[in-house]
């Protein structure tokens, strides 16, 4: 899919930073590019061993485009999968050097068809990768069972149902899906918005066939709260609505203990919030205790 990606046009020019837990990395003789924009980081998972790494080179890629030694509009990293999306995004936003010239576009994640269940069943770790996708990528479907793909699709429904879900074949996806992702907390528009929380139908989602029924969620008659408890997962996603503006002290009230309480535990947040007095809504994100500067709608 990698590969598939940096030959895509419309894609731009992408830096790759592949991550492998091992002794020896091999991912990035896989990938064709050339040397200059693939660079392997070894020193082990990215999710906890190699902050640090990932700050100085995500700083060293950029000093290298300033020199005009490289050429590039995005960057791309693969991390093993093992990988905590968690920790990456708090590199992305509290580093300083970093977060003054990259942000996050958003986190994808493949999805095994045959193999997927199993490993959601056992491993902590990609159960919280699915949980946290903006996006889900569900590869090598051609080779998976009914019974597979129905048990796959409830683990997902249960621990993401709103991600939008694409197929890809044989590593192909459709040009430009998994790019522009974050439009919902940086265009201040709010129909962007509305997509980004999973809040209205995704034409990307009906490629994999395997789109759930999440929009429902977002129709009037809809609960106010909805929750999903993961089979087997300590894993749990819960979605509410509230009709009316909510006073500021309040929200603020129930944000601070909500943090202060349960940070540590919170793998995603997103919103949209309107406050009594406020002339627009505003849009939310966060990743356990840290919260992105809100993001007001301008539509």
């Amino acid at each position: 899919m990698l590969n598939h990606l940096l030959s895509d046009a419309t894609a731009g020019r992408i830096a790759v930073i592949v991550n492998k837990f091992g002794e020896a990395g091999l991912d990035h003789d896989l990938i064709e590019a050339s040397a200059e924009d693939v660079i392997l980081m070894k020193s082990g998972c990215i999710c906890c061993t190699i902050r640090s790494d990932l700050a100085r080179t995500l700083t060293d890629l950029h000093a290298r485009r300033s020199r005009g030694d490289l050429s590039f509009d995005r960057v791309v990293i693969e991390t093993t999968g093992l990988a905590d999306p968690g920790p990456i995004h708090h590199t992305l936003m509290m580093e300083p050097d970093v977060s003054r010239t990259f942000s996050l576009d958003g986190i994808v994640t493949a999805v095994d068809a045959v193999l997927g269940a199993a490993t959601l069943e056992r491993h902590a770790e990609a159960q919280a990768q699915v949980a946290m996708a903006d996006r889900i990528v569900l590869t090598k479907t051609d080779l998976a069972t009914g019974p597979q793909i129905d048990m796959l699709t409830a683990q997902l429904n249960a621990l993401n149902a709103r991600a939008p879900r694409i197929r890809a074949e044989r590593g192909r996806v459709a040009s430009g899906c998994l790019f522009d992702l974050n439009a919902g907390r940086t265009s201040g528009d709010s129909a962007a918005a509305l997509e980004w929380l999973g809040m209205k139908p995704d034409p990307l989602a009906g490629l994999s066939g395997l789109a759930p029924r999440s929009v429902a969620a977002a129709l009037p008659g809809f609960p106010s709260t909805a929750t999903h408890h993961a089979r087997d997962s300590n894993i749990v996603t819960a979605s509410i609505t509230i009709d009316a503006p909510i006073p500021a002290p309040v929200f603020d009230f129930w944000l601070d203990m909500l943090v202060g309480i349960q940070g540590d535990s919170i793998l995603r947040l997103k919103a949209i919030v309107h406050i009594e007095g406020g002339q627009v809504p505003f849009v939310m994100h966060g990743v356990q205790h840290i919260l992105e500067p809100p993001v007001p709608l301008k539509h």
